[in-house]
């Protein structure tokens, strides 16, 4: 057989590596660009039991422990680090949009305000509303859901003074005055209000409750640090920061249900036994223990010496703060269908 030239074998060698190396560098015929990120919207809306109710709703019934009738007087919240929980079981981050009123990323923590009073009916906020919280994820297949309510400490205890270049709209008191939380210059983490004035009178009516509002305002408390006044806050004892998580949740056909009325099911809205009218968090508030029990949020209810009534306690000392169980037997958030 006739030998074949040097010159030759070595060009037959190159031509056979570069077709196993897919021809230098170039896309195979095998090769797929990466999946686009999925979109997600997942929507709230609020509720009485299974009652849709809003702003302009003329009677909100059954609320607390003497079914009274009340209306919504407010209801905005912060929920924060949400990601979809892939059938894996894994945890994946949900992208937010770019910064706005809404909406913000630093570093890495993302928060997201939904505020779904209109300033109609007996409420007080503003016109602007937000339902949905939105982003993207990476392309795959999910079966829950998963948030905090509340903002992150990094982005919580913010110089309440500062201009939007340093604190970020969502969290602005400029913007949201009314998320404000006078205490070491935190936000409230939830605000949802109750009022005893219905739609057929007039706003100042004289009341038929004992306070005419019963107020939920969460929010971190007894915090520590260098300057609390210009937000300088190195940690809080009760962070007071609740998990809102659903092993099954199908943004595509299920939604978010805020329901007031296991949020106030062991409080007579009617009364208010001690400090501020409804739960503003403190720890010698007795209506608050109904509260934290209903997002499950541990809660260590210290009456003060000689106090006229009892406060109680919701789960145990390790919990006093932080969310129980991951929050699995919270009533207020309800998976619903659109």
């Amino acid at each position: 057989m006739q030998a074949q030239h040097p010159l030759l074998l070595a060009a037959l060698a190159i031509a056979s590596l570069l077709s196993a190396c897919g021809g230098g560098g170039g896309p195979t015929a095998s090769s797929t660009p990466p999946a686009a990120p999925q979109a997600v919207e997942i929507a709230f809306a609020a509720v009485a039991g299974s009652t849709p109710i809003a702003c302009a709703t003329a009677a909100i019934t059954d609320l607390g422990t003497t079914n009274a009738n009340g209306r919504l007087r407010d209801l905005r919240f912060y929920v924060s680090n949400a990601a979809l929980i892939r059938d894996d079981g894994a945890e994946v981050p949900l992208t937010l949009p770019a910064n706005d009123n809404w909406n913000a990323t630093l570093g890495g923590d993302r928060v997201t305000l939904i505020d779904l009073e209109d300033n109609t009916g007996a409420c007080q906020g503003t016109a602007d509303t937000n339902a949905t919280l939105k982003g993207t994820v990476p392309a795959g297949r999910y079966v829950g859901l998963t948030m905090t309510l509340g903002v992150p400490l990094a982005l919580n205890h913010t110089d309440q003074a500062a201009a939007l270049s340093v604190t970020p709209a969502v969290i602005n008191n400029g913007v949201h005055p009314g998320m404000a939380w006078s205490w070491a210059g935190g936000r409230k983490f939830a605000k949802i209000e109750l009022t005893d004035v219905l739609a057929n009178e007039p706003l100042g009516t004289a009341g038929k409750w004992a306070a005419a509002v019963f107020n939920v305002h969460l929010g971190s408390t007894n915090c520590t640090g260098t300057n609390l006044a210009a937000g300088q806050v190195s940690g809080c004892a009760q962070p007071n920061r609740g998990t809102i998580r659903f092993a099954a949740f199908d943004p595509q056909t299920q939604k978010v249900h805020v329901d007031v009325r296991a949020l106030l099911a062991e409080n007579d809205a009617t009364a208010n036994v001690a400090g501020p009218t409804g739960c503003m968090s403190g720890l010698s508030d007795p209506e608050c223990t109904g509260v934290f029990k209903a997002f499950q949020i541990g809660f260590d209810g210290a009456a003060p010496v000689g106090a006229p009534y009892t406060v109680g306690k919701v789960g145990n000392a390790s919990q006093y703060g932080l969310p129980i169980n991951g929050g699995a037997a919270q009533s207020v958030f309800k998976v619903a269908q659109k």
